[in-house]
């Protein structure tokens, strides 16, 4: 389903959009100057707090690709030769993935156009995002398959190149759920008797409320995380939210990196900023293993690691960290020196999770 949000394009204008770049290159050309592009910098020093859309976005700072020096030169080549590329694909309406984008370089006809490592190639598909104001999606690149998952009482309809089809996320799919696809923009939700969403991190959890029957329970639509969540996952989860006007909690480990997924939902990501109003939901509530967990649960725990201890420091100086509740259990887990996961809760059974923890928490964060 197509939305109003400004980054969605046609393909049509996606692809003006690519050329339009390129033509700006040439442009500087005729009029004497050195081709140059200017992107952001991706770093937490350059995320601001947007207070109309509530989200961190990118500041003024700015680095410039330059062809006055011969590594600046070779990143506008490739460039140019990525943008050929993507035009093509765009005017034959095909896709491609971004680990193929980097092996399809290997057959361009200039060695220097050629990427070192799929790395290189990932972050050109983002400046073209940033310069461009078109996503990744309406480029048709896509990731390798995520296989993030939503469960839940939601009936919808999909768009696919074998054209409509309607499911219900409970009673139309098995255990593993509905799988997200690569651009959840072109689903449609046609009936939701869900109250509220719960966002899980880990695999393991996922299957225990499923098993469990949460879902069912407290018709709750649950999504599976993943790990880091894909750029799809977050989409559809602001979807829920801003659409069906659904609440989001999102469910993790508790260590630094948990909270740094629950940051990606909530906050959008460092190396994403330039999408936040696309994907993040700044409205999503963290229910995952608090510190205070730890403690009052008496849970099993791992002693926190160096890169831990450093990861925490570096959160309470991250702007999106800065809140009175994140700087309280962040400087609590740093006394305490411990993390825990999800799974850890299964020490005072397998049903605690469903039946006394979340209901719990749940309650007291006014989502039940």
């Amino acid at each position: 389903m197509s939305t109003d949000d400004d980054t969605n394009y046609g393909e049509g204008d996606a692809r003006q959009r690519l050329l339009n770049l390129a033509e700006q290159f040439y442009e500087q050309f005729e009029e004497g100057d050195v081709p140059r592009l200017q992107v952001p910098t991706r770093t937490k020093t350059n995320i601001e707090y947007d207070e109309d859309s509530n989200v961190w976005v990118y500041g003024d700072r700015t680095s410039t690709r330059s062809a006055k020096t011969i590594s600046g030169a070779q990143k506008l080549l490739k460039a140019v030769y990525t943008i050929d590329f993507l035009a093509q694909q765009l005017g034959e309406d095909r896709s491609s993935t971004l680990r193929e984008l980097y092996y399809l370089s290997e057959s361009w006809d200039l060695d220097e156009a050629q990427f070192n490592s799929q790395d290189e190639s990932n972050q050109l598909i983002e400046d073209l995002e940033i310069v461009s104001g078109v996503t990744r999606e309406d480029f048709h690149m896509r990731p390798e398959e995520s296989g993030a998952t939503l469960m839940g009482p939601l009936l919808l309809r999909e768009q696919t190149r074998r054209g409509e089809r309607e499911i219900h996320c409970q009673e139309d799919v098995g255990e593993g759920g509905y799988q997200i696809p690569n651009n959840p923009d072109q689903i449609e939700f046609l009936e939701c008797d869900a109250d509220f969403v719960l966002a899980v991190e880990t695999g393991g959890m996922r299957d225990r409320l499923v098993e469990n029957g949460f879902d069912e329970e407290m018709n709750a639509l649950i999504v599976h995380l993943k790990g880091q969540p894909a750029r799809a996952t977050r989409r559809i989860t602001k979807r829920l939210h801003d659409e069906l006007d659904l609440p989001v909690t999102v469910f993790t480990d508790g260590d630094p990196w948990s909270y740094r997924i629950y940051g990606s939902v909530a906050y959008g990501s460092i190396k994403s900023a330039h999408l936040s109003e696309y994907l993040a939901t700044p409205q999503a509530q963290f229910v995952g293993v608090q510190p205070e967990d730890i403690v009052e649960y008496d849970l099993p725990t791992d002693p926190l690691s160096d890169s831990d201890i450093n990861a925490l420091e570096s959160e309470l100086e991250d702007p999106r960290f800065q809140t009175d509740y994140w700087e309280e259990q962040i400087e609590l887990q740093l006394e305490i020196d411990k993390k825990s996961e999800q799974q850890a809760l299964a020490s005072h059974g397998l049903d605690f999770v469903t039946e006394t923890y979340l209901p719990e928490r749940l309650d007291a964060m006014g989502v039940l």
